[in-house]
């Protein structure tokens, strides 16, 4: 961890322990949007993390903003940090003005025609607190990133299973506010919008685990900690495993960002953190117990998280299958270098 990253890692997490409390997340739960903690955020210039300096970001890389989206998973903050991020940096990347106010990522069947924006995104992460959206758009020339203002779309209310909002937006000749050439790929939304979910995961899973381990020595049963006992060290054991996998294949895919092409990193760290979240889950829950399940105990913020991310910007399942495809397109003789080549 370099110089930037120890600052980044000391500030957000910091700030997450002030303010992205129990109280804030259960309130945030029931609709309250947390205004002070996103205050906080963007007075930290932690939304633009991503931006060149020039256009008055922080001018920090993939690699550094790794840091930032992992504590946001450890803390479970209920803010779209992880998509002002993305939209930002994609804004930043199209030469388009970045807006004040929260900023989200939009996926659907979207036609872009004469400046207005006509179709439907659905599971619109924050939709109805968001002041614009972003959202990338193929044309016959490249792919066009779009900025657009949310005041006069038409907002269908819903949410995920963390009851984070997750709402469908209809547009119907909703003018936009501007567009820019931006050289990402058709899908690169989907595909920075998994990058972010991974760092996300990674650090709900180590929430789980420092949780997990917590719970074990402060637990006794039989006159001893139950972290004593074989088959709970054996169940720690793996649950770190899984925890430390899915952690350093977002790194590595955020550190691959940085340097180009990353589209093989960012769906083996999405995969990776799909089948760490389904394991590790299961095992924290078995070494809280009862307890685990109460609404009263903060596990289920992570692990309610972690089931419903796993899902968003393509599933491991999904990814696994772009896998599949690209290494067939390539062919058996380059099976071997496209795996150990990265």
């Amino acid at each position: 961890m370099n110089e930037l990253q120890t600052i980044l890692s000391d500030s957000v997490n910091r700030l997450l322990e002030d303010h992205a409390t129990k109280q804030t997340i259960v309130a945030a739960e029931e609709g309250a949007w947390p205004q002070a903690l996103w205050d906080e955020l963007v007075a930290n210039g932690l939304t633009r993390v991503l931006v060149p300096e020039e256009m008055e970001g922080a001018g920090a890389s993939w690699a550094d903003a790794y840091v930032v989206l992992k504590a946001l998973g450890e803390h479970a903050a209920p803010v779209p940090l992880a998509e002002t991020i993305v939209a930002s940096w994609i804004l930043a990347r199209a030469g388009i003005a970045i807006p004040e106010g929260v900023l989200t990522l939009m996926e659907g069947d979207l036609l872009l025609k004469e400046g207005r924006l006509s179709g439907i995104a659905r599971r619109v992460p924050w939709g109805r607190h968001a002041t614009h959206g972003v959202a990338l758009v193929k044309s016959g020339w490249g792919v066009e990133a779009v900025l657009v203002p949310f005041e006069y779309v038409r907002i269908q209310q819903d949410e995920n299973l963390a009851r984070e909002p997750r709402d469908t937006l209809i547009f119907e000749r909703v003018a936009v506010a501007e567009t820019g050439w931006v050289e990402l790929p058709a899908n690169g939304l989907r595909l920075f919008g998994a990058l972010a979910r991974s760092a996300q995961m990674a650090g709900a899973l180590d929430y789980l685990t420092s949780q997990s381990v917590a719970y074990a020595n402060e637990r006794t049963q039989f006159g001893k900690p139950i972290g004593k006992f074989q088959a709970i060290q054996q169940q720690l054991a793996v649950l770190s495993t899984q925890s430390a996998a899915a952690g350093i294949a977002a790194a590595h895919a955020c550190a691959a960002a940085d340097k180009g092409e990353a589209a093989f990193e960012i769906a083996v760290a999405k995969v990776r953190a799909d089948d760490a979240s389904s394991i590790a889950t299961s095992i924290a829950h078995q070494v809280h117990g009862a307890i685990g399940f109460t609404y009263e105990h903060g596990l289920h913020f992570a692990t309610r998280r972690l089931w419903s991310w796993r899902a968003e910007f393509g599933s491991g399942a999904e990814w696994a299958d772009e896998l599949g495809r690209a290494a067939m397109e390539r062919g058996a003789d380059e099976l071997w270098p496209y795996v150990t080549g990265r």
